[in-house]
């Protein structure tokens, strides 16, 4: 099991077996909540299972997904498909070493300016 939360800890959660290898999304929604690129697995939604939920705010961010973020802290945490039967979450909220490595790369052609991707990592455009 692992476990994560927002920064504040007004969202805690628990993601119980593996975990998807972790997907760095450099989507402009991504980056604009995020604050950069976010990188994020994910898993079934009945091994996702949410501890705390005193901040959790849900945000339709487009007509197919919705994003769970903290409303105390503003903490960005899960993604989630409104079709499918699994959530994405942050890895950033993972409280202690999970042992995943970064994957691959999505939403290049989206990325910021600012930066180049150098990881040799795989990486698709959409």
């Amino acid at each position: 099991m692992i476990r994560g939360s927002c920064l504040c800890g007004d969202v805690t959660f628990e993601v119980h077996g593996d975990i998807s290898q972790p997907v760095a999304c450099h989507c402009g929604q991504c980056r604009r909540q995020s604050g950069h690129f976010w990188a994020s697995s994910s898993v079934p939604d009945d091994r996702l299972h949410i501890t705390r939920d005193d901040g959790l705010t849900w945000y339709s961010s487009s007509d197919i997904a919705r994003r769970g973020f903290c409303k105390t802290c503003g903490a960005f945490l899960f993604w989630k498909h409104n079709e499918e039967t699994k959530t994405s979450f942050s890895m950033g909220a993972l409280a202690a070493p999970t042992g995943a490595k970064l994957g691959r790369h999505i939403f290049v052609d989206d990325k910021g300016d600012y930066y180049d991707i150098t990881d040799g990592l795989p990486q698709s455009g959409l």
